[in-house]
C-alpha cells in the first residue's frame, strides 16, 4: 500500500479500528478525535450510529449509506453524519480520507 500521509501524520498514535486493512493515525483532543485513514482491502461497513462525523476524502472512493439514502463519495469530496443518525456502506482499497469524529473517546490508541 502506498502511504499518502508524511511523517507528522504517521508519527501520531496509531488508533485501534476493528476493520482489517485499515491504517489509522489518531489526533487527539478533549472533546473529539481527528483520524488520518488509509484502506488497503474493502471493507463492508455494518449498520452503526455515534456522535457526529464529518469526512473528507482524499483518495478513492466510499459508498454511505446515510439515514437510508445511498450516495457516493471521491477525492475531493465530504461528507457529514449527524449525531445519532444510522449509517452502513462501503470502502474500497485505496481509499483514504481525514475524519473529524465529535466525541472524544470514539477510538483507542493501539
Amino acid at each position: 500500500m502506498n502511504r499518502i500521509f508524511p511523517e507528522p501524520i504517521t508519527n501520531l498514535p496509531e488508533a485501534d479500528i476493528p476493520l482489517d486493512g485499515v491504517t489509522a493515525y489518531l489526533s487527539q483532543s478533549d472533546t473529539h478525535q481527528i483520524i488520518f485513514m488509509q484502506f488497503a482491502k474493502d471493507v463492508d461497513l455494518p449498520e452503526h450510529a455515534h456522535a457526529s462525523q464529518v469526512g473528507i476524502v482524499l483518495e478513492g472512493r466510499i459508498e454511505l449509506i446515510i439515514d437510508g439514502k445511498k450516495q457516493c463519495f471521491t477525492k475531493g469530496d465530504r461528507y457529514h453524519i449527524p449525531a445519532g443518525v444510522k449509517h452502513s456502506g462501503k470502502i474500497y482499497a485505496g481509499y483514504a480520507d481525514i475524519t473529524f469524529f465529535n466525541e472524544p473517546d470514539r477510538y483507542s490508541e493501539k
